[in-house]
């Protein structure tokens, strides 16, 4: 089959190349999907679950990707829940990534029926930023209905899904980023934007939580924007930013085959849109993925047509 492997984590996307590599077989709970769309998380080349199994043990060559889209081709010993022809989608192991690719193995829980009236390319969209904003939001923000959001890098692939589903909930949202950003990020329902470059950050008071994607300075000046008792959730990585007897919550998302099913079920009922930024081949994935302009969303390869 067709891949795209990394084998040196200083060169990052540059580092991507396309080779043939062997076909995976089924692992026990496992099914092989043959890949339709991928996705892919820029983050991915710093985990060390990129390059090291769970035992720490180098995996390299790796092929990177964990969101995918597709159709069962191969069922592991004890696989129950999914069957072959079966069209599904979500994401792999981050300790065994593989989108990337023509064929990939999978868990089984880690998969989620796809709709047959959803496409391979949304599917693939959806999974990753679409499970970071429920959980974010609900599970560990602890989201109300009436509360008010701050989601930083509002016009991105994660932001833009968190901008929806709390304005679904019921949520006032603010959004920020860049100024060329503002229309976009109002378009997926922030009711504020606050241009990180030019407006200043501190005028925002009193919200009840912050979405966080940015990490750095902007992560710490985040936490003064926020009521006393309130939250600052963020995937951006550890942070001693706390607000005023409030919490800061660093979180890492895990497959959810329930949510998958719930986020789906609001693209198909037209509730949450997903956000691409660009569509490429296998074949373009590396010059994809080192784009010679900024692109505002999520980049998926359709690895077959």
């Amino acid at each position: 089959m067709k891949a795209i492997v990394v084998t040196d984590q200083a060169a990052g996307t540059a580092g991507m190349k396309l080779v043939e590599r062997p076909a995976p077989q089924a692992a026990i709970n496992d099914v092989v999907v043959q890949v339709r769309a991928s996705g892919f998380t820029s983050g991915e080349l710093t985990w060390p679950s990129t390059w090291t199994d769970r035992l720490d043990r180098d995996r390299t060559p790796s092929i990177p990707g964990q969101e995918l889209a597709g159709v069962v081709t191969a069922l592991g010993y004890g696989t129950t829940g999914l069957s072959v022809g079966q069209r599904v989608f979500g994401l792999s192991d981050s300790y065994r990534g593989g989108t990337l690719a023509e064929f990939v193995a999978v868990e089984t829980r880690n998969l989620a029926p796809l709709p047959g009236d959803i496409n391979f390319t949304v599917g693939a969209s959806v999974a990753m930023p679409g499970l970071t904003a429920w959980q974010g939001l609900f599970q560990h923000g602890r989201l109300q209905a009436g509360q008010s959001v701050l989601v930083h890098g509002a016009a991105g692939a994660v932001g833009s899904m968190v901008t929806q589903l709390a304005r679904e909930f019921g949520a006032y949202v603010i959004g920020t980023g860049r100024a060329a950003d503002r229309q976009k990020a109002l378009d997926f329902g922030a009711q504020e934007f606050v241009d990180l470059d030019n407006d200043a950050l501190e005028d925002v008071a009193g919200v009840d939580l912050v979405f966080d994607v940015i990490g750095g300075d902007i992560q710490k000046r985040s936490a003064s924007v926020i009521r006393a008792g309130g939250t600052l959730v963020t995937i951006a990585g550890p942070t001693e930013a706390r607000p005023a007897d409030g919490l800061t919550i660093d979180f890492v998302l895990v497959s959810d085959r329930a949510q998958l099913g719930e986020i789906v079920q609001r693209v198909r009922d037209g509730r949450l849109r997903t956000n691409i930024g660009n569509v490429s081949t296998l074949d373009d994935a590396v010059a994809a993925f080192n784009p010679t302009k900024r692109i505002s969303g999520k980049t998926i390869i359709r690895v077959r047509p």
